[in-house]
């Protein structure tokens, strides 16, 4: 297991170090590296850097970036980020096989096995599309340009960062998932004949888990960092990726905690309370679009973007049509007449 000691102090190292766990260091001097690492073994990385030193900074980068990019299984790199995908879907189908079963059910278990399939292929295409098109446009469709100049040159490595195929390279948006789940369950549910606004009122649940996991691994790949934050902090970390030793707000557990811990609790609540068909699904969008609002005023903005207008972050402004819209559904879920139940077999 490994970790990342970041302004914690050394006695709370010694500790983690105890129960087994990997620490990566920073040290000043290599007499102290080599001091540190005959005392504690396998389980002491030193990082030996001078903090005022640029490039030595960004080479204490790369080895964190190497430590905590995932692990290998044979001649196969096992991303984090790639495991929060795989565990976000495979826990959300399990809760929503027994979810779609409640009174009054919407969907048999069958139903909810297929359309794993389905929201699987939304999230993927709908969050990396997101992504291009919300915010490396002209990035990407230079790529494609040199697809079609020079078709093998566009799959080199070299190219990877304007292949919009490259998703091991990075680059999800959560609100072109969020679409492309929208545009899967649509499809799916008119293919099914089931009803559309009850199923995605029990899918609308279970997603805050897999925010809440996707951060996680954001933490522990240390990317999408916070701002700087005031050295009296307690909480405040240091993220050697982002090329600077001074403190930051750990603005993923942020995060993790308001867009999956405590927006699944507030969202399991609602659903157990009386409602129309659709307002769960609304207070989803409200309340994720406001949270995501909060959060980026303490997650550091892109820097190939920055802040935009109103010195709001591009996060931001995808939030405040989501806020509207869910606003929009959850009226118009209220003034709608109640649908007979649509038995499924």
């Amino acid at each position: 297991m490994t970790g990342v000691s970041s302004g914690i102090g050394w006695g709370t190292a010694k500790v983690l170090i105890g129960r087994g766990v990997r620490v990566l260091g920073s040290v000043r001097k290599q007499a102290d590296a080599d001091r540190l690492q005959a005392e504690f073994g396998d389980l002491f990385t030193p990082l030996v850097f001078d903090v005022t030193d640029e490039e030595a900074v960004r080479r204490a980068a790369s080895q964190v970036r190497d430590a905590l990019g995932g692990q290998t299984l044979g001649p196969f790199a096992i991303r984090w980020y790639a495991l929060a995908y795989i565990g976000s879907l495979l826990l959300g189908w399990r809760i929503m096989r027994r979810l779609v079963r409640l009174d009054p059910p919407v969907a048999t278990h069958l139903q909810t096995d297929d359309f794993l399939t389905w929201a699987t292929l939304g999230v993927v295409l709908g969050g990396r599309l997101g992504y291009v098109l919300f915010y490396k446009p002209l990035t990407y469709l230079g790529g494609l340009g040199l697809l079609f100049r020079d078709f093998p040159a566009f799959w080199r490595p070299e190219n990877a960062e304007t292949n919009l195929f490259a998703v091991w390279t990075g680059g999800m948006s959560f609100h072109g998932g969020v679409v492309g789940v929208v545009i899967a369950l649509i499809l799916f549910c008119r293919q099914q004949r089931i009803p559309l606004l009850g199923f995605a009122d029990r899918l609308a649940v279970v997603v805050p888990m897999g925010l809440g996991i996707g951060r996680l691994a954001n933490f522990i790949n240390g990317e999408l960092w916070g701002r700087f934050s005031s050295p009296d902090l307690p909480w405040g970390m240091v993220f050697p990726q982002s090329g600077s030793m001074l403190p930051r707000h750990p603005s993923q557990v942020y995060q993790f905690l308001m867009e999956g811990l405590l927006l699944f609790v507030l969202l399991w609540l609602y659903a157990r309370r009386k409602h129309k068909p659709a307002q769960v699904s609304a207070m989803f969008l409200i309340g994720y679009g406001i949270f995501r609002f909060i959060a980026e005023f303490f997650r550091e903005p892109d820097d190939f973007l920055g802040l935009r207008a109103l010195n709001l972050s591009q996060g931001q402004w995808l939030c405040v049509p989501m806020v509207l819209f869910g606003v929009g559904l959850w009226v118009w879920a209220a003034r709608r007449p109640v649908p007979a139940p649509v038995a499924t077999s």
